[in-house]
């Protein structure tokens, strides 16, 4: 068991692959933003991949623990210290009974991963720990991370000095540009030729107003096909209305003027047309992309975001620990 002493930015409980199968009721998946990182947290300490672990995001806690655990820090640099020293990131540690993990705010990147070995103790809703905030359902009570809560851990026996080979690392840098994938879809004829060269060719800057419900870009002005300007009234007043539907995961979803990438706690459905669809594989950016950063959107085919799932889940494997 470890206790809160400060709860950092929404630090909150979130489970691989989160809550799944239930869209349809209005419940998203939540889970990690960055899933990559969060895998490889828990291969360090012996877990399944699966297993509940912290997201912290921007600052994060300060925990003091009950017991010796072994724990690992991967993703963002939040400059993690043990009793006020260094620790490694990317790497199995032991802390011990009595001593306190601090983390600070980040360095590179947005949101950082903490595992405990044998995983967090949590009620289970929907068949997952995750935190969905805004529903008040999963990780502890509902919500993020509050001062003084004691939070069980499980029981395992972790090894420490396990560390994650560097060619699979993900690449969180501080450039503030990020390249995302995207594919076609399922709204593809709403745009025309110009909006898609447009969208693609354009630098959009992530707003401040943005959270694990939707990514708000800033950008340049889209143009339409035919079809989304001459409709009947059922599809709405604005170029980027249609009859309401369900949404992708990931789906870009064209708010007027506005696009908003649906991420880990999107809306099940809508009135706005998703012309382009953020493939899973590349979540892991969104996850450590900061306010006022720019992305540049690469178009990939449905086979290629894949190939690029599959090679990301042959990285978060045993074969990435040393």
């Amino acid at each position: 068991m470890f206790e809160v002493i400060k709860q950092g930015l929404e630090t909150s409980v979130q489970d691989y692959p989160g809550r799944v199968g239930y869209l349809n009721q209005g419940f998203p998946p939540s889970g990690p933003m960055d899933s990559w990182s969060f895998r490889l947290a828990n291969l360090l300490v012996g877990n399944e991949e699966s297993f509940a672990a912290l997201e912290c995001q921007y600052t994060g806690p300060t925990l003091k623990f009950e017991k010796d655990h072994v724990i690992a820090v991967c993703g963002a640099d939040m400059q993690p210290k043990i009793n006020g020293n260094s620790i490694p990131m990317w790497e199995s540690i032991l802390i011990k009974s009595g001593q306190t993990l601090e983390m600070g705010f980040t360095v590179t990147g947005a949101r950082s991963y903490v595992s405990f070995a044998g995983g967090i103790e949590s009620e289970k809703w929907l068949n997952s720990q995750s935190t969905f905030h805004k529903a008040g359902v999963g990780g502890i009570d509902g919500h993020a991370l509050k001062d003084g809560q004691r939070v069980p851990l499980g029981q395992a026996n972790g090894k420490i000095g396990r560390k994650i080979r560097t060619d699979s690392i993900p690449e969180i840098s501080n450039s503030g540009i990020w390249e995302i994938e995207v594919v076609r879809g399922p709204n593809d004829d709403w745009l025309d030729d110009d909006g898609y060269d447009t969208f693609l060719k354009a630098e959009w800057k992530l707003q401040a107003r943005s959270d694990r419900t939707g990514f708000r870009l800033d950008g340049p002005t889209l143009s339409f096909t035919e079809k989304a300007t001459n409709k009947s009234p059922e599809h709405g007043y604005e170029p980027s209305n249609v009859i309401d539907q369900g949404y992708p995961i990931g789906g870009i979803n064209l708010a007027g003027q506005t696009p908003i990438i649906l991420v880990n706690d999107g809306p099940s459905m809508g009135g706005f047309i998703v012309p382009f669809t953020v493939p899973s594989a590349s979540f892991w950016k969104l996850g450590q992309a900061k306010p006022n950063e720019k992305f540049k959107f690469k178009e990939i085919s449905v086979q290629e975001a894949q190939e690029m799932r599959s090679e990301q889940t042959s990285i978060c494997s045993m074969g990435s620990v040393i």
